[in-house]
């Protein structure tokens, strides 16, 4: 069914230069060589076994990184992020008194990125690379010098290979045994995290490592500290007793509204494009809509692919500080033997939410950029045939995402309301990267 969705998804992409999104032209814009690779890499991640959340992130950030470099070495609007992330040297320049084509530069920026960020894919997926490939590269060509458009993909393949480059030591670009150590000695005592799987790879947790990747923007992984969850104790009438309690009554009252939400952001990796995707399919849906610039295109990407990944990494960094049980193994223990949640319990620790997190990092780089009371319809799961879901703004949406977290079953209220300001925290450092031109 998986690999049926991704050809399916393929073919529709490839067919972009058919019917570009702006009629006035037989080729494709930059803004379509952009939605059309992007879309694509969307289906990828879902198609890829090693996409995780985090990992799903990371690759996001860097196809922004590469994106926005391309659009700014034309000259415009938008201001190198070189010397403001930490390690990105100086990119290539184009030649001086040579011509480019911004379409085709993009589009073998885009291409030599794709491949080996999505090289482990499944033998469906580098079909499909392939395919869109060949489907951008003859449209791409129409009414173009065959020189001008080999100088402008090559220039592209330059910058793609120099992000690419800079992003292999930041500890995340190689991910062993889908990201689960080999060996793992569980923390013994009250209220460490224990596996909450039968699978047997699943007895360790997912990527203990992440939080100590180098970050994108935010000085480290520990740049976004928040307060310690409710100090664990099985006493009754204590806090963390509390929180828990509160899990295990609403799952066992969910509204149909509230299952409908839980499932909405579920976003399970091999099943959905996963939690960075769903808000990045949110920007591409939002900029389409708008007919937006290629230079906006450029510079929501990188500043979203930015937040959501060093919002996992700084997520994960505290996750593994504070490695705190999931609901279902303390309310098994110590209030109903029988509970599940309605949502797969994630393999690793509870504290704070992976999807708050990243959420809030994501809403306040939106609200930067389009503002604070921008009405949006989310679309992400129409194709799963979820209805689509309106938002008053994006914090609403941030803080739905998050709640839908411990509707599911698989968080405790503190993870969800502190993981949402650690991602404040994340998008705000985001917010302050200089990327246009002052003049």
């Amino acid at each position: 069914m998986i690999s049926r969705r991704l050809f399916l998804a393929s073919t529709a992409l490839v067919t972009l230069g058919q019917t570009p999104l702006h009629a006035e032209t037989a080729r494709p814009m930059a803004q379509d060589v952009v939605q059309g690779w992007y879309g694509l890499a969307l289906e990828l991640v879902r198609h890829t076994a090693t996409y995780s959340p985090p990992v799903a992130s990371r690759t996001f950030a860097y196809l922004g990184v590469v994106v926005f470099e391309a659009v700014a070495s034309g000259g415009g609007a938008l201001q190198s992020l070189a010397g403001q992330l930490p390690g990105l040297k100086p990119l290539p320049q184009r030649a001086a008194n040579a011509t480019y084509d911004m379409a085709n530069v993009l589009h073998g920026a885009l291409v030599a990125a794709i491949e080996p960020l999505f090289s482990h894919t499944g033998p469906t997926g580098q079909r499909a690379i392939k395919a869109t490939a060949r489907k951008f590269e003859g449209d791409l060509a129409f009414g173009l010098s065959p020189s001008r458009v080999r100088r402008s993909r090559a220039f592209g393949q330059a910058i793609a290979q120099h992000v690419l480059a800079w992003s292999q030591d930041d500890g995340g670009a190689t991910i062993d045994n889908m990201g689960f150590p080999e060996s793992f000695k569980p923390e013994e005592k009250p209220g460490a995290w224990k596996p909450t799987s039968v699978v047997r790879m699943q007895q360790a947790p997912l990527l203990p490592n992440w939080g100590e990747n180098r970050t994108l923007v935010l000085a480290n992984g520990g740049a976004c500290p928040l307060p310690p969850p409710p100090a664990y104790s099985e006493d009754k009438t204590s806090e963390f007793y509390k929180q828990a309690l509160e899990v295990y009554d609403t799952v066992k009252s969910l509204s149909k509204e509230q299952r409908l939400v839980a499932r909405f952001w579920s976003d399970d990796p091999m099943l959905s494009p996963t939690p960075p995707g769903h808000w990045i399919f949110i920007a591409l849906d939002i900029l389409k809509d708008r007919n937006a610039s290629i230079d906006d295109h450029a510079e929501l990407l990188a500043r979203l692919g930015m937040a959501v990944s060093d919002g996992f990494v700084a997520c994960w960094n505290a996750k593994f500080a504070y490695n705190l049980l999931r609901p279902v193994t303390y309310i098994k223990k110590i209030i109903d033997k029988t509970w599940e949640p309605i949502l797969i319990t994630p393999p690793f620790p509870e504290y704070p939410s992976g999807h708050s997190t990243q959420s809030g990092a994501a809403a306040t780089v939106l609200t930067q950029f389009f503002g604070e009371n921008f009405t949006f319809d989310d679309k992400t799961h129409v194709r799963e045939k979820l209805p689509v879901r309106t938002f008053a703004n994006f914090w609403d949406a941030a803080r739905e995402a998050g709640i839908s977290r411990l509707y599911g079953g698989i968080h405790f209220r503190a993870a969800v309301e502190q993981g949402l300001e650690q991602g404040r925290c994340v998008g705000t450092a985001v917010n302050g990267l200089k990327t246009r031109r002052t003049t």
